[in-house]
Formats: structure tokens, C-alpha cells, sequence
């Protein structure tokens, strides 16, 4: 009755033993990879074993980051659309006020001519008459 008691602990002891290897593998590995500021936060992390809200707050962080940058670009992307409809409604006003100046102008022109050719045939009527 002793021996399946002794192949009860040897599993375990087995195991303890598996877990000191991966351990000190993991340390070594720490050693190698990591400079030795890091290796600071690493011991940190390790010590408190909040591994997983760490990264879940890192991803809350990205997240946010994420969204206010999205937030500031659409701002952004809004005001230059906006300044580029004032510049086309601006240029749009301009090009009526010269479309109107040019025809009232056109307007002026033609009566010039008529004022041009009444005062000719006034002057050929005069000159014929002398």
C-alpha cells in the first residue's frame, strides 16, 4: 500500500520539477532579451501577476487613442471642407460681379458706338452742307 502513495508524489514532484525548469528557462530568457531597464518593469509585472489587466489596459489606452485621434482627423477633414465651400461660394460671388461689370461695360460700349456714329453723320451732314 506504500507504493501507490510513493507513485503519487513522484507525478507531483515530477511536475514541481517541470515548473522550476520552465521558470528558470523564463528567467534566462529575461536575462538575454531584455536590457536591464526593462527587465525592472518585467520583475514588476511578474511580481503582481496582473499580466492580463496590464494588456487590457494597454488596449484600453490604444483604444482611446485610437478614437481621439479618429475624433481630431474627421475635425480636422471638417474644416477644410468647410474653408474649401467658402473659397467656391467666395469665388462664385467674385465671378458674378465681373460677369455683371463685363456686360454692363458690353452695355456702355455699344451706346459709345452709337453716340460715335451720330456724332459722324452729324459731322458729314455738316461737312456736305458747307
Amino acid at each position: 500500500m506504500e507504493r501507490p502513495s510513493l507513485e503519487i508524489n513522484l507525478p507531483d514532484t515530477h511536475e514541481e520539477g517541470k515548473l522550476y525548469v520552465v521558470d528558470s528557462l523564463n528567467n534566462l530568457n529575461k536575462l538575454n532579451v531584455c536590457p536591464d531597464g526593462s527587465q525592472h518593469a518585467l520583475d514588476e509585472e511578474e511580481n503582481t501577476g496582473d499580466t492580463g489587466e496590464n494588456t487590457a489596459g494597454s488596449n484600453i489606452r490604444n483604444q482611446c487613442l485610437f478614437f481621439i485621434t479618429f475624433i481630431l482627423t474627421l475635425i480636422v477633414s471638417l474644416a477644410l471642407v468647410s474653408f474649401v465651400i467658402f473659397l467656391i461660394i467666395q469665388t462664385r460671388n467674385k465671378m458674378d460681379q465681373i460677369s455683371s461689370r463685363l456686360i454692363s461695360e458690353k452695355k456702355n460700349i455699344e451706346e459709345l458706338k452709337k453716340i460715335n456714329d451720330m456724332i459722324l453723320k452729324h459731322l458729314n451732314q455738316s461737312g456736305i452742307k458747307r
